[in-house]
């Protein structure tokens, strides 16, 4: 018989430690010994790690379902379909109960052992922990200068101080994540919302470290649709760009009005195709340029504007217990 480890407690744990999951069937056994042993190296022995299962296409969930028999501290949660890292790990966070709630990923590249250190900054008065990477190796040129351009990029256009290479590495006090649970978008930025809440927030300094296993779960075109998110969910300056632009453009404008009625009174001639077609090109460009920035912003206000659920769970796993989540919120991330 499967030794059952960790009987739960009937008062709520003093940490959670959340992970989104979205095939990594083959890392979970390590991700959730590693967790453990970082929760004795802190003193923690009250804990429960609710691992969210993102629709994946693999065995995660069996892995799962495995890991939370073997150990009531793991909690199973498995959503309805993939809905994407962010709101994944939106529900984890709606779901824990710790005072203390750890945010890491399942490809261990962020270290379960940093956490020792996050929980002696929060006890020294941290309202939040975020990892911060010096260094992320193993990964490629193009990959690491693109990250690094978007933070920047992000940093200069946002008004919410927004720290630069940072991810969803963290760990939170209750009241953080409580206001965080609160704030009802879909298009989720975390880590720029947590930042926008405020609070007491410190960086710990490390390196980022290679995949143990698999491949990346975050390819070039979700990067952009995760920077499109975190760009229009905290800044207006497109918009603004957008008039920027329009603006510049019609001084070009007058200043071609200006050369035409000049050649037409004192050369004598009238430029060809050539000008005529390029100055319709750049004023295309320019007005499509422009709706599509609008249409991002307002794209996002219809789906707002529709008030689905951000998220639908399938089911809880504690232990040898399948159950739905109690509530309608909880369950449906509304």
């Amino acid at each position: 018989m499967t030794a059952i480890m960790g009987a739960p407690s009937k008062v709520s744990p003093n940490l959670s430690i959340v992970v989104p999951c979205y095939n990594e069937e083959r890392v979970l056994e390590e991700l959730c010994a590693r967790l453990k042993v970082a929760c004795e190296a802190a003193g923690e022995a009250n804990f429960e790690i609710v691992v969210v299962n993102d629709g994946s296409r693999d065995g995660t969930w069996t892995k799962i379902v495995e890991l939370c028999g073997r150990d009531r501290r793991v909690v199973g949660v498995n959503l309805s379909r993939n809905y994407g890292h962010q709101l994944a790990l939106s529900a984890g966070l709606s779901l824990s109960g710790g005072q203390r709630v750890f945010v890491i990923d399942a490809d261990l590249q962020d270290p379960p052992e940093l956490l020792p250190q996050m929980m002696r900054l929060m006890d020294e008065g941290a309202d939040v922990v975020y990892g911060q990477r010096k260094l992320r190796i193993g990964e490629t040129t193009f990959k690491k200068s693109t990250a690094a351009a978007f933070y920047r990029l992000l940093h200069r256009l946002t008004d919410t101080s927004i720290p630069l290479d940072t991810g969803d590495f963290r760990l939170m006090r209750r009241e953080v994540v409580d206001v965080l649970n609160s704030m009802p978008e879909h298009h989720r930025f975390v880590r720029g919302m947590v930042s926008w809440i405020g609070y007491n927030q410190v960086a710990l300094p490390y390196n980022r470290v290679p995949r143990i296993s698999g491949e990346t779960n975050y390819p070039l075109g979700k990067m952009i649709g995760l920077a499109l998110d975190a760009i229009t969910g905290f800044s207006t300056a497109p918009l603004r760009l957008s008039t920027y632009a329009a603006g510049s453009f019609m001084g070009l404008a007058l200043i071609l009005a200006i050369y035409v009625l000049y050649s037409v009174v004192f050369v004598g001639t009238v430029r060809g195709w050539a000008s005529l077609f390029l100055g319709f090109l750049i004023f295309s460009s320019i007005q499509l340029f422009c709706l599509g920035l609008v249409g991002e912003y307002v794209g996002r206000i219809y789906i707002e504007s529709k008030r689905r659920p951000l998220y639908v769970i399938k089911e809880v796993h504690r232990g040898a217990a399948t159950e739905q989540p109690l509530s309608r919120e909880r369950l449906h991330g509304a």
